[in-house]
């Protein structure tokens, strides 16, 4: 990476037990602008929704995983470039 930023990957967290973990909304597009704290995704399970902060600001440069998509735990799902 020439211009020195870094990729971050946006990865399922553990959500305990749960059997299945769904992407229900992607609050970010490819190529938006993020800012740190912001809510990125919605996963949900059986037992609740789970919004998914961004850690970094940056710019959301792939989005891997799509919307009703049924996703594993540590799973990447996006990759940020980070701007901080």
């Amino acid at each position: 990476m020439m211009n020195g930023k870094k990729d971050f990957e946006l990865k399922t967290p553990d959500l305990g037990d749960s059997e299945k973990i769904e992407l229900i909304k992607w609050y970010a597009s490819k190529n938006d602008l993020i800012k740190k704290g912001q809510e990125v995704l919605e996963l949900v399970t059986d037992k609740a929704a789970f919004p998914v902060e961004s850690p970094y600001s940056g710019k959301l440069k792939e989005i891997f995983a799509l919307e009703g998509e049924v996703v594993q735990k540590y799973q990447i799902l996006g990759i940020l470039e980070i701007s901080e």
